[in-house]
């Protein structure tokens, strides 16, 4: 390579076509610029004929006059080392993005609903090789890449893939895509500036900068990098690049221990992977994990999979509300018969189970687990509104989130319906008859199945007497330590299959033991926080202490809070204060006071970007963190100026802000602390105009708030928190509990825990609020209104 520097400026000419340059130059090749290396020359720019002819034989001279100075010009030695190269230039975030970006691709998984798990993935070869992740490309799935023009290209061929390293090679037709250069991650070194790219949530083609954090780092036994930079969901499979542009490693998943750490796979692992293909053709990837279509027919879409005996069931069905069925194909099933599967549901808010006397169409019936509880539906027609719902309810029997054995027995107009061997309905209805048995699913499910079985009596045969006693007495001897575990399997293996059945029985009911005690043991726990709080709020007002009442509230969540600790720690900053001039003068020097230390030498301050997390509202956390919510931030300043003796200091419940209010006398108009804006001086009507755009608030939330109301509004804020999670029902109802115990008049959250407690199964609980709900119905309540809770009653009764 030849590079020509300009060492002057060029001279100007009258003649506007033709221009002499007169410059010094330095050319050299492949090494630094050298004084010796320096020639004068006209370069002529002529813009009329021959002007190429012209620029060629000018270059031609500087090249051979450069090589004429390299061999005989500089008086240096052939045998002595050139110059030490220049490290690599460290290219811009900006530079990096736009020359990687051609390079990037989205990666999809296309079912028959369309496109659904977004992934990155890059070009890496010329000839149409694409790194990504394993998990990106899935299993027996149509494949979509998309370049960042918008353009698509066809997947032709799974090159490789790796599901330990979680690493995959796709080849697609598109000839002339733009490869990545390939670095070399055993050169990594810690702290060194990377960035990374890919498509997070779906936000295609973004990029991210961070550093190293360690080079290798150990990951159930695999060598990954570990790198300062978020990785979401959609920037698996995306490059990990240096500061030159060059690829270190392949991004692949996100730690759980905090958002900005994330890993990837070094890029040798991909160099390795590339060395051993594994090709197969995209036509026959989509066979893998297929149905044998001898023994199934899917119906209604979905992806169906199977793998070591085992059926996998993803995305939504073509049916209404996501339905898609899987039909057993031999033998259809005789007048008498019975079915059964085993099944277990990724989530229990899905619905997945058995399907039977199904007419290859829409009219079946189904019989399976959803929300928890138990459901026979008979289908007879193609949308909801031909659907019937036969039974539905709860069963200790069904295990969530474990693996449930169903068997339903058809004989004449009967249904007999069981989950692990404890039969749960019995039913006539005769609707459907014939047909076919097999596997159902709806909405969003995903779910498994195995052990699928058609017959006559597929009940479960009981253990032998002699086989159960002795295995169960080498149990109780193995646990309680009298004989070894080698001694326990001479017997165990003398029924392999009979031993298993009663370990797993045995193991279950421990577990079920043991969930029993942990439940029991919050239980108490919240109780006895339920009480004590209870009685510290029926004290006196002015006797009532809120710090300990909120300290309370945050070890009802957590049992290991110290509150004694807590308290002394208040009460050291309550001494440093209380001998201060203008705390023992009038209420506003006091006031003024202990907003200066708390916002200006404390540092105090409301949550502006975290403001739904729960530590806002528990009082331990704000005191850590110096980090809260108004009221909570509130109850820090109240109790301070009571503790000190100020008076005239209260709790001015406004909607949507709590603030502190003071005044030197009863008869004066309250003045406010915005405490979550720093403390922030405010007359009545300026905090009213700042959370009301009417200007307009109830009166009573002008009125100073007892310390009952400022907790009670404490945990309502919980419940609120709580709401937003996905399974929020038992978490929610610890605190409907507290509020109920401390003020059992609210009607709405008598009626959400009656609501809540036959949702979780507890229908004596649910009972006695709709009871006491019966017996203080507001006059406003319809007859219509009175009629439902009498219904609900007895449903709950029978």
């Amino acid at each position: 390579k030849i590079y020509i520097h300009s060492l002057t400026r060029p001279t100007q000419s009258e003649n506007p076509r033709l221009v002499p340059h007169r410059s010094r130059v330095q050319v050299h090749a492949g090494l630094p610029p050298h004084p010796d290396h320096t020639l004068e020359c006209f370069l002529w720019r002529n813009f009329g004929q021959h002007s190429r002819m012209r620029v060629l034989h000018t270059v031609f001279v500087l090249t051979a006059s450069l090589s004429l100075l390299l061999q005989t010009g500089s008086g240096q030695s052939s045998s002595e080392a050139p110059p030490p190269t220049r490290p690599p230039k460290q290219e811009s975030v900006a530079d990096i993005a736009q020359t990687v970006r051609p390079s990037l691709v989205k990666v999809t998984q296309v079912g028959r609903e369309g496109p659904f798990g977004v992934g990155s993935g890059f070009v890496f070869s010329a000839d149409g090789l694409i790194a990504t992740n394993r998990h990106v490309i899935g299993e027996a799935r149509r494949l979509k890449v998309e370049t960042s023009d918008g353009r698509q290209h066809e997947v032709t061929e799974i090159v490789a893939s790796d599901a330990r390293l979680d690493l995959a090679i796709l080849r697609v037709s598109t000839p002339g895509l733009i490869p990545l250069e390939l670095g070399d991650s055993e050169s990594l070194r810690q702290g060194e500036p990377i960035v990374a790219m890919g498509n997070p949530e779906g936000l295609a083609f973004s990029v991210v900068e961070g550093v190293i954090s360690e080079p290798k780092r150990d990951v159930e036994g695999l060598p990954m990098i570990q790198v300062a930079v978020p990785i979401e969901r959609g920037n698996s499979g995306g490059p990990l690049l240096d500061r030159q542009a060059r690829v270190l490693g392949v991004l692949t998943l996100k730690s759980a221990r905090t958002e900005n750490l994330g890993f990837a796979m070094p890029v040798n692992a991909l160099k390795k992977l590339l060395s051993k293909p594994n090709p197969v053709p995209m036509e026959r990837w989509l066979t893998i994990g297929v149905l044998n279509p001898r023994f199934w027919q899917t119906l209604l879409g979905a992806q169906w999979t199977q793998r070591a005996g085992v059926i996998h069931v993803s995305q939504p069905g073509d049916g209404f509300g996501g339905r898609s069925l899987c039909l057993w194909m031999e033998n259809p099933p005789e007048a008498t018969f019975e079915a059964t599967v085993t099944v277990r549901l990724n989530d229990e808010s899905g619905a997945a189970g058995l399907t039977f006397c199904a007419d290859g169409q829409n009219r079946h019936y189904g019989f399976y687990p959803t929300g928890g509880k138990l459901r026979l539906t008979r289908f007879d027609g193609p949308n909801v509104f031909s659907w019937k719902i036969l039974q539905d309810l709860d069963s200790p029997a069904y295990r969530p989130g474990d693996w449930n054995r169903l068997r339903v027995r058809v004989e004449g107009t009967r249904i007999l319906c069981f989950v692990n061997e404890t039969q749960v309905m019995d039913l006539d209805d005769d609707g459907l008859r014939g047909g076919q048995a097999g596997l159902c699913k709806f909405r969003q499910t995903e779910a498994s199945f195995k052990n699928f079985r058609l017959g006559s009596n597929l009940a479960e045969k009981p253990l032998p007497l002699e086989i159960t006693r002795e295995v169960k007495e080498s149990m109780e001897a193995l646990l309680s330590g009298r004989i070894p575990a080698e001694t326990a399997l001479d017997t165990f293996v003398l029924d392999p299959d009979s031993s298993r059945r009663l370990i797993t029985e045995r193991q279950r009911s421990l577990e079920k033991e043991a969930a029993l005690l942990k439940d029991l043991g919050a239980d108490l726990h919240r109780r006895a926080i339920r009480e004590e709080l209870a009685a510290e709020l029926s004290k006196p007002e002015e006797q009532a202490d809120l710090l300990r009442s909120a300290l309370l509230l945050s070890k009802h969540d957590n049992p290991e809070l110290d509150v004694e600790s807590y308290e002394h720690g208040f009460g050291l900053m309550v001494r440093e204060l209380q001998t201060e001039p203008e705390i023992t003068a009038d209420t506003g020097s006091a006031v003024n006071r202990l907003t200066r230390y708390l916002f200006e030498e404390n540092g105090f301050h409301g949550s502006r970007s975290d403001y739904g997390n729960r530590s806002n509202s528990y009082i331990n956390e704000v005191l850590d963190d110096r980090e809260g919510l108004p009221i909570t931030l509130s109850v820090v300043y109240l109790e301070l100026a009571r503790r000190l003796g100020i008076q005239g200091v209260a709790g001015i419940p406004l909607p949507t802000r709590f603030m502190v209010g003071h005044r030197n006398s009863a008869t004066e108009p309250f003045s406010l602390v915005d405490v979550y804006d720093g403390g922030k001086a405010l007359r009545m009507q300026e905090a009213v105009d700042l959370v009301s755009p009417s200007g307009l608030v109830p009166e009573s939330s002008k009125r100073p708030a007892s310390k009952r109301d400022i907790i009670l509004r404490m945990i309502r804020n919980l419940i609120g928190q709580v709401n937003e999670s996905r399974n929020s029902a038992p978490e929610m109802l610890p605190y409907l509990d507290l509020v109920l115990a401390l003020d059992p008049a609210p009607n709405s959250e008598r009626l959400t825990r009656a609501l809540l407690r036959e949702k979780l199964g507890d229908r004596a609980g649910a009972r006695t609020d709709v009871l006491w709900l019966m017996e203080h119905l507001p006059e406003s309540l319809t007859e219509e209104q009175r009629e439902t809770l009498h219904q609900w009653l007895e449903r709950l009764s029978r």
